[in-house]
């Protein structure tokens, strides 16, 4: 298949390209900079330039595709209910082209989405529709479209990782550096899942060719690990204390961060798992985390 990739020259889009490439597939990579045409010309793909926010850009590289997966996203997360809304408007025309048809459109949601109750694991046959977080836009576009007769189905991240990136522990990192302190709330047992992110991209590549209309997938290896143990690793790499906050000093310590700082959601890829035979291979979380170049990381 011919597959535009949108998020080609980021974390997880990087990624996908040469599972792509492994499976037979040719890449039609987004981007709007030179830079990134360098990138995914020198991965072995075709260069589309566009961008988020030209529609019209989007539906032309998804109208030269037949299949579309759809990584980008702000990650800006101090406009984060904006930029959630903008992934909706985006997902909505990438689907426009595919109404009617049977070429899969893989849109991207997190695990958060599948979660009935706090504290119980995200399961895939969930969507929780009520769900606070501002990303649940992503899954009711996708939604909207499946009974359109798009078809969509949607990959679930967790906190993603290698030893340079982690999801959202690479700002609560930059966070604990600019406050002097690697902080957690209360006991610190609330747990984030995780997968290495070439697990992630595999499954990726898996999800497409299985071409499940509705299917929501679990990029989940971990399901749970605990935010304490991630602050104990972070303050050892950064030589800083690490400290317990109540809930009512967390909005002042991590601001916009206060969100998900508290959360705990755990997450189960089990469904996935038995789906697309996916078998996760990668390292764990901490063991990334401990690996990590934190003096590299402050200079990046």
């Amino acid at each position: 298949m011919r597959v535009f990739l949108t998020g080609a020259t980021g974390f997880i889009g990087s990624r996908i390209i040469p599972e792509l490439l492994d499976a037979g597939h040719q890449v039609l990579g987004l981007t709007r900079s030179e830079s990134g045409e360098r990138s995914l010309a020198a991965a072995g793909a075709e260069v589309y330039r566009g961008m988020l926010e030209d529609p019209e850009s989007l539906r032309a590289g998804a109208a030269q595709a037949d299949a579309v997966i759809h990584t980008a996203f702000d990650h800006d997360f101090t406009n984060f209910a904006a930029n959630c809304d903008k992934d909706r408007r985006v997902i909505d025309v990438l689907g426009s082209e595919f109404k009617h048809s049977d070429r899969p459109l893989i849109i991207t949601s997190g695990t958060g989405m599948g979660s009935a109750k706090p504290g119980q694991p995200a399961t895939e046959d969930i969507f929780n529709r009520d769900h606070p977080n501002p990303r649940v836009a992503s899954e009711l576009a996708g939604e909207a479209l499946l009974e359109a007769g798009v078809n969509v189905s949607v990959v679930r991240l967790p906190q993603v990782h290698d030893p340079v990136k982690q999801g959202l522990i690479t700002p609560f990192v930059e966070l604990s550096r600019e406050k002097g302190v690697v902080a957690y709330i209360g006991d610190g047992r609330n747990r984030w899942p995780a997968a290495h992110v070439l697990d992630v991209a595999k499954l990726y590549v898996l999800a497409l060719e299985k071409m499940r209309p509705g299917a929501r997938y679990h990029a989940v290896d971990e399901e749970g690990v605990e935010t304490r143990e991630i602050a104990e690793v972070v303050g050892a790499g950064l030589n800083m204390p690490v400290i317990s906050l109540s809930a009512e000093e967390a909005p002042s310590h991590f601001g916009w961060f206060a969100m998900f700082a508290g959360l705990d959601m755990p997450a189960s890829s089990a469904k996935t798992r038995g789906w697309l035979g996916w078998r996760p291979t990668g390292p764990d979380l901490i063991s990334d985390l401990k690996r990590m170049d934190y003096a590299q990381a402050a200079s990046a």
